[in-house]
């Protein structure tokens, strides 16, 4: 859990850091908030006009507004944010003068809250958009200075000329009679703005949105430093939208008008041609009625042929009798014709008195010869009536075959109206459609005037400003309370990186984990820091033990304590290990090596006796490197013979006999310093263990754990300076 958290524990110690980071940046975005210039934020709803529900969807408004059609939000918005409609809102709001009264600090807008009102009369357009310092002194005298240096003079009511512009500066007597206490006599500037300039200002301040793409409401919000300036634009946009929304739809309504009175008088003219044209037709090809006239002679024909068709069969029946007679002319009275096509009255009785005739033969054959008279009489009577009879069906035949090809070519004649329908029919089809035609489109631009006259003169608009703009009283930035937060947190953050570049620069060995991370060398002493004679001896014989347990010492026994530098524990450890075991009555010897000692004259070592139970034998860095690290082997180990453990305080790495001291030990323990040590010389202690072939090397961490206050190490750094500084004024 301790080694997991071991990061965190750089950030813990230097919570100071971060406390006085935090406190920092917070007063300064306090000092900040106090300069900066706040903004004021109104908003403005707008709803647009639906016509597909509520009060435009009904007939009548309907044909008011004939001409709108169904908005979108987007195209809406797209228009609201159009230089075009906020030029016009802007002729409705004074933004063309631009007045601050100067602080030491910071400038403050001034609007209808400005106790001097300034209204140009001619400013040409080089001069729009300079500012101009003014300064008013208690006698009501002013001072404007222009960018070029220039003065110029006056006191407030008077009109001032300045270069080729003038203008009258007054007070605000309305404001000053609510406010009696106002100060006059300040430093001002002002500016008058181009309408350029102005639609720049209010496009990078104002936001226009819909509350909802399913909704036709459209929200304007607009910035400004002057809550009132705030208030007074969305409600002067809202209403130029509107305005402009009327007067595009009845511009749109008295165009279309006198479009469609030019069009109906066109129309009107074509409508009158055409319905000549038809008349025209009808006189030339005498047409009253084309369908009734092809009915009526229809009819005529259907007739005529029916005729014909009775004609046809009596013809065929009387050509068959006058056939059948003929062939049996010689007898006749032999024969049986069938008379149902001839059956007129003068037919019948002829064929009556034949067989009367017949039979008075017959009679007087029953008492007379053929060639009596009276019978011959009877067959003259017979002969006459028959011959009168075939003549008769003959004439009869002719007849109806005359009334057959009299009917036939009336029927030929009258099919021959019949050639020309189908032309007539075409070109009136051709000439009614034309007149439909312009008879629609007339019909219709009618019906369009009559609604764009009603258009026209209904000079209203369903687009409604729902929710107006009020004067805002709190700023909507900067946001105190969010700048405040994040300039603290900011300073946490700012902290925690300095401190992770610093713990990184310095990269000490902090705590176990690095080192069982970086090497494979096991630690056997985790000194933590010892406060007290007590802890160290507590320490130290427990650690002895543990190591006798484990076999690491052994009876006269040689332990190397080796080291970057005996600043990194070397000495400490030494010391206090030779200490423990004068403690227990153990003999033991501490060897240690110096650069210089004292009385040597020929030998480069020197014994003296701390007590009865602990011997100290110097040994002079600087001798020995005129013996060889074999004899320097020999020697430690004659020297530690006849003690219970010789220690030995081993000079740092990379000096001359470092490692040869290290080979001739039965225990090495490495000193590594938490605070001291940096971790990328880990690694060194592997490296050279492998090398050399060391044996029984062991890490002894010193004050492990340890996280010293960081007002203590400033102290220290700070002694040292004053230290440092007394010693270069000295020299």
């Amino acid at each position: 859990m301790n080694d997991s958290l071991s990061f965190i524990k750089p950030y813990l110690r230097g919570w100071p850091i971060i406390l006085a980071a935090m406190v920092l940046a917070y007063l300064a975005a306090s000092k900040y908030l106090n300069y900066v210039t706040p903004m004021y934020e109104s908003t403005a709803k707008l709803r647009m006009a639906d016509l597909n529900e509520g009060v435009p969807n009904s007939n009548l408004f309907k044909d008011l507004d004939v001409f709108a059609n169904t908005q979108k939000i987007n195209a809406e918005i797209e228009l609201l944010k159009s230089d075009a409609l906020i030029s016009k809102a802007l002729a409705k709001v004074p933004f063309d003068v631009q007045i601050f009264r100067s602080g030491s600090i910071r400038k403050t807008e001034l609007f209808n809250d400005s106790p001097v009102l300034i209204k140009p009369l001619i400013w040409p357009e080089e001069l729009k958009d300079k500012t101009f310092q003014f300064e008013i002194q208690e006698n009501l005298k002013f001072v404007i200075i222009a960018d070029d240096g220039n003065k110029y003079t006056g006191r407030l009511g008077d009109t001032i000329t300045i270069q080729n512009a003038s203008a009258v500066f007054q007070l605000n007597e309305l404001l000053l009679s609510q406010r009696k206490n106002l100060q006059i006599a300040d430093r001002y500037t002002f500016s008058v703005l181009s309408l350029s300039k102005r639609i720049s200002q209010i496009n990078s301040n104002i936001d226009i949105i819909a509350v909802d793409k399913d909704v036709p409401v459209i929200r304007i919000s607009f910035k400004s430093s002057h809550p009132e300036k705030a208030a007074l634009f969305p409600n002067a946009l809202a209403e130029a939208y509107i305005e402009d929304y009327i007067d595009n739809k009845y511009g749109a309504a008295n165009v279309t008008v006198d479009f469609l009175d030019d069009r109906i008088t066109e129309m009107n003219q074509k409508l009158t041609d055409s319905e000549q044209m038809i008349l025209n037709y009808r006189d030339d090809k005498k047409i009253t009625n084309i369908q009734q006239e092809t009915e009526t002679d229809l009819r005529k024909i259907s007739q005529l042929k029916i005729q014909q068709t009775n004609l046809k069969m009596s013809l065929e029946a009387i050509r068959d009798l006058e056939n059948y007679v003929q062939s049996g002319k010689e007898k006749f009275l032999d024969l049986a014709p069938n008379f149902e096509a001839f059956t007129d009255l003068l037919s019948t009785e002829i064929i009556k008195n034949i067989k009367q005739l017949q039979a008075q033969k017959k009679d007087l054959l029953l008492i007379y010869t053929e060639k009596d008279d009276r019978v011959m009489v009877v067959d003259a009577k017979i002969r006459d009536l028959t011959s009168y009879l075939i003549e008769s069906i003959s004439n009869t035949r002719k007849n109806l075959q005359t009334k057959y090809d009299k009917l036939s070519a009336d029927i030929v004649e009258s099919e021959k109206i019949f050639i020309e329908v189908p032309e007539k029919e075409r070109m009136m089809t051709i000439l009614n459609r034309e007149f439909e035609i312009y008879q629609e489109s007339y019909n219709f631009l009618n019906q369009k005037k009559i609604e764009g006259e009603i258009a026209k003169a209904a000079k209203i608009s369903f687009h409604r400003l729902i929710t107006p703009a009020t004067k805002s009283l709190d700023p909507v930035s900067p946001n105190r309370i969010i700048i405040k937060v994040v300039s603290a947190l900011l300073g946490m953050i700012f902290a925690v990186v300095f401190i992770f570049i610093v713990h990184s620069l310095k990269a000490r060995v902090n705590d176990l984990s690095t080192v069982e991370s970086q090497s494979s060398i096991p630690v056997i002493a985790a000194v933590p820091r010892l406060k007290n004679l007590n802890e160290s001896e507590a320490y130290f014989i427990k650690a002895l033990a543990e190591w006798e347990v484990k076999g690491l010492i052994k009876p006269e026994g040689l332990t190397c304590l080796s080291g970057f530098s005996h600043k990194h524990g070397a000495s400490f450890i030494t010391e206090q290990l030779a200490s423990v075991l004068s403690l227990q009555n153990r003999k033991v010897l501490l060897i240690k090596i110096q650069q210089e000692v004292d009385g040597l004259v020929e030998s480069f070592w020197k014994l003296t006796q701390q007590d009865a139970a602990e011997d100290i034998l110097l040994i002079s860095e600087a001798k020995l490197k005129s013996i060889c690290s074999e004899q320097w082997q020999i020697f430690l180990k004659e020297k530690s013979q006849g003690y219970a453990q010789t220690l030995v305080l081993n000079t740092a790495f990379g000096q001359s006999h470092t490692l040869a001291t290290m080979a001739a030990s039965e225990l090495n323990l490495v000193c590594l310093d938490t605070r001291l040590t940096p971790a990328r010389l880990i690694t060194e202690v592997d490296l050279m263990k492998d090398e050399f072939n060391l044996s029984n090397v062991f890490f002894a961490v010193n004050r492990t754990g340890y996280t010293p206050s960081l007002f203590k190490e400033l102290l220290k750094y700070t002694q040292r300076a004053f230290v440092a500084i007394k010693i270069l004024i000295r020299r």
